[in-house]
């Protein structure tokens, strides 16, 4: 199993930034993909970006232009950065990681970070 420890979550007002990070550990594994969900009250859980292992990264449609997914230069920490954030934004953002060990995928999730976006 790989280990997730997110971090950067708060409560900002509207307009405002914030910069969400997951970190993985563990031994002898490889990353194929990570990517950023996030889930608000009463809403199903929902795809923010992703990034592979060779930096492409992909968007929601509704949020491209506003957040950018990024990878550390280690490639097993990955970035989430919010800027303008509107109230609709809040959630608690969750970390998805796809690794390998040998031939076999594994997916594993973060604990989740709350994002409150104030009007």
């Amino acid at each position: 199993q790989v280990q997730l420890v997110e971090s950067g979550g708060g409560l900002v007002q509207a307009g405002g930034s914030l910069r969400l990070s997951c970190a993985a550990s563990g031994n002898g594994f490889s990353i194929n993909y990570m990517a950023w969900y996030r889930q608000a009250p009463g809403k199903q859980r929902e795809l923010v970006a992703g990034i592979t292992s060779s930096d492409n990264t992909n968007y929601a449609d509704s949020l491209k232009g506003r957040f950018t997914i990024s990878r550390g230069n280690a490639k097993n920490t990955m970035y989430l950065q919010m800027n303008d954030l509107k109230p609709e934004d809040t959630a608690v953002y969750y970390c998805n990681v796809r690794w390998k060990r040998g031939i076999v995928e594994y997916v594993d999730w973060g604990q989740g970070t709350q994002v409150t976006v104030s009007s």
